[in-house]
């Protein structure tokens, strides 16, 4: 693995955290004494703000700048910017040019590559330099205090929890406050998966609980509405329950003025049988049937046993030997499994639950959005197989959320330098 240059993201970090040793001196020999490092900036002008540095004697608050060599300063066009017009100090890892306003002034310089830890610089170079595919931090995870592992992965948690709350949000927005159709359709999303998250939240949002509560008594005519509504009844059937479903929904569809989905939008190309569209529809249709106000019946439970009760319900008879409309299959269980269950409980409950606790100030049901994680085995996706590899120990759902949050967010965005992880491993090179 060859080396990797130094970046001024990485002089950021360096700056921003006060990893800097021994003492410092501006290129012209004057001492230098850093009291506030100043506010990190992510959009365009200086890279810190409100700094407060002493030069000498003299006490300066303003903007500070850094490049990897000073002469970035010209090659960034900062020459005649306003925008760069005050800053009292431009920190480089290599001095190579004076930077002068132009009234004629020398803007005060320091050279850092010193004052860098070589065994930082030395780590931060082979997590940048990583093959492919591999986490940059593996060789040091381990390394890592327990204690702080843990630590981290709780801020994870709630990062995670934040992430996903952004999609409760937006849907609270678009049923004006509704928990229950917001539950709804939230749930409906994870029955996609990734592949028909989105053509499921569509048909719920196309198939009102309100038009649903009308019929709900009927098992059957809520199957041909959901069925109906996908539009995966659009076509002719030889088999006898395809075609009353049909029959049925063009009844409901005339009788509540429906427009269904155009059903190109459902994937079933590399899906697992389990997983198609149209056995999970008939079992979303069992799930809406089974209980009235889901929503508020959740809220009630504590007991993450009970709480599966409610998931594991059964898609129709027909499915038992069909996975799709007309073509007949091998005998097989329809009812939800376990580990589907847990998918939603993880993903769409536990979210509801944290975000309606907070919005009504109830810190009970956050703490039990939490419990709950914590009560549940650890997923089983790629992600988690892979920091299993590395040698961790991923005991439930919370620590599993928690790592797919650190994956996702920053080891596939290379962002280790804002990553928590690699924020103490780097730092453990000062020590």
């Amino acid at each position: 693995m060859g080396a990797v240059s130094i970046s001024e993201r990485f002089l950021q970090f360096v700056w921003q955290h006060q990893l800097l040793q021994g003492e410092l001196h501006t290129t012209d020999g004057t001492p230098l004494t850093i009291i506030k490092p100043g506010l990190l900036n992510r959009d365009a002008g200086p890279d810190f703000s409100n700094a407060k540095i002493r030069i000498g004697n003299v006490l300066w608050v303003g903007n500070v700048e850094l490049h990897v060599r000073a002469s970035d300063w010209k090659a960034h066009g900062h020459s005649g910017d306003e925008n760069y017009s005050n800053i009292i100090l431009h920190v480089v890892y290599t001095h190579d040019y004076d930077v002068v306003m132009g009234d004629g002034k020398r803007v005060a310089t320091v050279e850092i590559s010193s004052a860098i830890p070589a065994a930082m610089v030395s780590q931060f170079e082979e997590m940048a330099g990583r093959e492919d595919g591999e986490v940059a931090c593996s060789r040091q995870l381990l390394e890592l205090p327990p204690l702080l592992l843990r630590s981290v992965s709780d801020r994870l948690l709630v990062e995670r929890m934040e992430r996903k709350v952004r999609d409760i949000d937006r849907l609270l927005q678009d049923s004006i406050g509704d928990w229950e159709s917001v539950c709804y359709w939230m749930v409906a999303r994870y029955f996609g998966g990734k592949t028909n998250a989105y053509a499921f939240e569509m048909l719920a949002k196309f198939s009102p609980l309100k038009t649903i509560a009308k019929i709900k008594d009927n098992p059957f005519r809520v199957e041909a509405l959901l069925m109906g509504q996908s539009g995966l009844l659009d076509a002719s059937f030889k088999d006898d329950y395809p075609t009353r479903l049909k029959k049925e929904y063009q009844y409901l569809q005339h009788a509540y003025r429906l427009t269904p989905m155009k059903g190109y939008l459902w994937k079933f190309f590399r899906l697992r049988p389990t997983s198609f569209p149209t056995l999970r529809i008939s079992q979303l249709a069992a799930l809406i049937t089974g209980t009235s106000h889901f929503f508020a019946r959740m809220v009630e439970i504590g007991d993450v046993a009970e709480l599966k009760k409610l998931f594991r319900v059964s898609a129709s008879e027909y499915w038992e030997t069909h996975y799709r409309f007309d073509i007949a299959t091998e005998t097989h269980s329809v009812i939800i499994g376990d580990s589907f269950i847990d998918i939603l409980i993880i993903n769409a409950w536990a979210p509801l639950l944290f975000e309606y606790g907070v919005r009504h100030a109830r810190e009970d049901l956050c703490d039990r959005a939490f419990s709950l994680l914590h009560q549940m085995k650890a997923e089983d996706n790629y992600v988690v197989r892979m920091w299993k590899r590395m040698g961790l120990i991923v005991e439930d759902a919370a620590y599993s959320q928690s790592l797919v949050q650190l994956y996702n967010e920053h080891c596939m965005l290379d962002d280790c330098l804002s990553c928590p992880i690699g924020y103490h491993v780097l730092k453990s090179k000062c020590e």
